[in-house]
């Protein structure tokens, strides 16, 4: 694939399908182990979560030839959360229709007990990622910021 237009919204995608893909099938070997009742193990999620925003803002500063804006590395990193995270939270949506007595299992464990319904859990992974993602981008965004980024002067 030509790199000739890199844009932000492009490159977001592009990776935000790849950590998609990263997470999904985390979740799937985590299935096959028996430890996607134990909510702890979700953290793992955001590790994979962070690779793939710092991966998207570092092809995309290369591609800037170091000079990427900051708004824009930024964007790049919110795209590839959002993007993530709603495709993992339409896997896992999928994944309760194949095997429904995930959710049971996990309302067993859940601080949210019996309340906790597949689009509960849906919004929460699109919440948590995005969140995750804005996070992770704004600490991201200060490794990959251009080297002679100076900050605003004169608001005072």
């Amino acid at each position: 694939m030509s790199d000739t237009r890199i844009t932000p919204e492009k490159n977001g995608i592009r990776y935000g399908l790849l950590t998609a893909i990263g997470m999904v099938v985390y979740f799937i070997v985590a299935s096959l182990i028996g430890l996607t009742d134990r909510i702890e193990y979700s953290f793992l999620n955001a590790i994979i979560l962070a690779i793939g925003v710092c991966m998207a803002i570092a092809r995309f500063k290369r591609y800037k030839e170091d000079r990427m804006p900051y708004l824009q590395g930024f964007g790049t990193g919110i795209i590839t959360a959002m993007v993530a995270s709603v495709i993992f939270a339409l896997f896992f949506i999928v994944y309760t229709l194949i095997k429904p007595d995930i959710m049971s299992n996990i309302r067993a464990r859940d601080l949210f007990g019996f309340d906790l319904s597949v689009t509960i859990a849906f919004l929460a992974i699109i919440l948590q990622g995005a969140m995750s993602g804005v996070i992770i981008s704004l600490v991201a965004m200060q490794y990959f910021k251009s080297p002679d980024h100076k900050p605003m002067q004169g608001l005072e």
